[in-house]
């Protein structure tokens, strides 16, 4: 039995190493195309003790910190999550008082008993060995060193926590509206983000996040009865038994009333795990190797379990569609988790409510499937940028779904442009510039965020075509995974491989309210007047109807571009964006006119793009 344990264990660490090199090739890849870049280190060792009973939890956290800035650094910060579900905190004074509150949340956080909040209490902290000072404030904890950590340095800080899972309101929590016992995500003390900017501590008001990439080995101790699921590799499956371990492993299920589940992430820049004594465990392998795991409630109705069962395959051809269209999926595993209270997306996993009909049920897993590459491989600052976290999901998620569930929809992205266009002509747009918790309105952050950064990227095929979208966002996964991309570095991904000039475009589109209104000024005979209406230019697709019956298509790019989309369109005179109005004389005497046919630039005013001579 020991030499089969024996044999077993080393094989599971062989295996952890391999994929840690794996995925850490992949970064080092990603480095040499900017030997200028750097990005910080942390590596947590955790060791938990959950009760579930009165939903407490003792934590023992060490962490190396790895200083690869040019910067000494004389404090570091911890984020505190759970200390949002208490009354008074910032998250329950924010919704209480902007005018469209998120109906999770209302005013649920002013009423929680003690019983009932969500804290993480810091016990003790030492930095190599030594105590330093450190004082929570809200959710963030500010740390002032004993001694600078130097540029190039690592120190190592060991902590004792206690903490207490708060009501399920947001995200996470315990006992939520499917009745999942517990939802584990921003669940741990978690190292604030120090990059380029400065150090990232934004006070936890439920919007988005920022995190270090580093390893994470978590070990917890939960009652007996419990199934866990999340992010990382579980490392002792003949432990814990469940569907985890191979049914040829022999399995030494210890007595007492807890089991140890020992996990291990590589390279992620977040951990999160959720449990529940009525986990039903499916895992379905594919044939390139990756595992995907499925928990949800045995006790859902039959119309929901099987929904659960018919979503395994689909999950596969999503996993397949976004590896192939965008980067392959550097992970050995992935879960979907039924937990949360909507959808989140997690290392290697993802939290999604349950009782859907099945095409809810497929397109909120291919929305946080897709979050993998976007935010979380791709890990732009989701807080400063939350358009590249949430638009360029949406993107490809909608997408994906067009294609899996054979929607056949000639432009999956319809409700964006819908929802954009209904906010601007109400007057609520916000600009996409601005920080993920500073919007006025929900309304104004999810129209940003997740319609407006969609049309980001389908407005852009209009712009550099389609085939160059495509290449654009293979390049940048591979230029970018396992890094920080800023808005910019989207853009300069695109730029090379389409060779157009695309500042104007990212500066108009993210920076500014500038919005698209062209029309056709006049038509006479064969002549065409078309005037910029709008303040944002744009390159112009025109489809020409002649007397005689038979159509002709120009294109007509942006002067800035410095050059024009791939096109079987006839391309003619670039238009000099100052200038408000341009004409052309066609090969015959024209009948009608008709701007955009593909619908996918974001003009706010349709109803001016088309024109018939009487």
């Amino acid at each position: 039995m020991r030499k089969i344990l024996f044999i077993i264990l080393s094989t599971a660490i062989l295996i952890s190493c391999a994929q840690t090199k794996e995925v850490t090739y992949a970064q080092n890849k990603a480095a040499e195309n900017n030997p200028g870049y750097w990005q910080q280190q942390v590596d947590y060792t955790m060791d938990i003790d959950m009760d579930v009973n009165n939903y407490q939890y003792k934590g023992a956290q060490k962490l190396v910190y790895t200083n690869n800035s040019p910067d000494d650094l004389d404090r570091v910060f911890y984020h505190l999550y759970f200390n949002a579900f208490q009354p008074g905190s910032q998250m329950d004074l924010r919704s209480l008082n902007i005018s469209d509150p998120d109906r999770r949340v209302r005013d649920r956080i002013s009423k929680l008993n003690a019983d009932e909040i969500g804290y993480i209490k810091v016990n003790s902290l030492l930095q190599n060995g030594v105590a330093v000072k450190h004082e929570t404030v809200g959710t963030i904890l500010e740390v002032q060193l004993n001694t600078p950590i130097k540029a190039g340095e690592s120190v190592t800080f060991d902590m004792l926590f206690d903490a207490q899972v708060p009501v399920q309101i947001r995200r996470s929590g315990r006992n939520s509206s499917e009745d999942v016992a517990l939802s584990m995500a921003q669940w741990y003390p978690k190292m604030a983000e120090y990059d380029f900017q400065g150090w990232h501590t934004p006070p936890y008001i439920a919007r988005e996040f920022h995190g270090v990439w580093g390893d994470f080995d978590v070990t917890l101790h939960i009652d007996k009865s419990y199934v866990v699921g999340g992010t990382g590799y579980l490392q002792n499956p003949q432990e814990v038994g469940h569907n985890y371990a191979d049914k040829n492993l022999p399995l030494n299920l210890p007595a007492g009333d807890k089991l140890t589940w020992h996990f291990k992430a590589p390279n992620v820049h977040d951990f999160m795990w959720a449990a529940d004594p009525d986990y039903n465990h499916d895992i379905v392998k594919m044939k390139n190797g990756i595992d995907l795991h499925f928990f949800y409630k045995k006790t859902l109705e039959a119309e929901f379990l099987q929904n659960w069962k018919n979503l395994q395959p689909k999950t596969a051809e999503l996993m397949t569609y976004f590896s192939e269209n965008v980067g392959q999926y550097p992970y050995k595993q992935y879960s979907v988790i039924q937990g949360g209270d909507g959808g989140m997306e997690y290392a290697m996993s993802t939290l999604i409510t349950g009782k859907r009909k099945f095409g809810s049920l497929v397109g909120v897993t291919a929305h946080e499937m897709a979050h993998t590459w976007f935010q979380f491989l791709l890990a732009t600052n989701e807080s400063l940028h939350p358009w590249m976290d949430e638009g360029f999901t949406s993107y490809i998620s909608n997408k994906a779904e067009n294609e899996v569930l054979n929607e056949g929809k000639e432009n999956p992205h319809a409700g964006s442009y819908r929802g954009y266009r209904t906010i601007v002509a109400r007057g609520y747009e916000e600009n996409l510039a601005t920080h993920a918790d500073r919007y006025e309105t929900n309304w104004a952050y999810g129209t940003a965020s997740y319609s407006k950064g969609n049309i980001f990227l389908s407005q852009l095929e209009y712009v550099i075509g389609a085939e160059n979208v495509a290449k654009g966002l293979k390049k940048y996964f591979t230029d970018f995974s396992f890094k920080h991309p800023t808005p910019n570095d989207i853009k300069r991904s695109m730029e090379k491989v389409s060779g157009i000039h695309l500042d104007w475009y990212l500066n108009e589109w993210s920076q500014t309210l500038h919005t698209i209104d062209y029309g056709i000024k006049a038509v006479d005979g064969k002549k065409i007047t078309l005037e910029r209406i709008g303040k944002m230019p744009m390159p112009i697709d025109l489809e020409v109807t002649y007397t005689d019956g038979s159509t002709e298509n120009f294109n007509i790019p942006l002067r800035i571009m410095r050059g024009a989309k791939p096109t079987s369109a006839k391309i003619i005179e670039d238009w000099a964006w100052a200038n408000p109005v341009y004409s052309f004389d066609a090969a015959k005497t024209v009948k009608s006119v008709l701007i955009d046919k593909s619908g996918l630039m974001a003009d706010i005013n349709l109803e001016n793009n088309s024109f018939s001579v009487d």
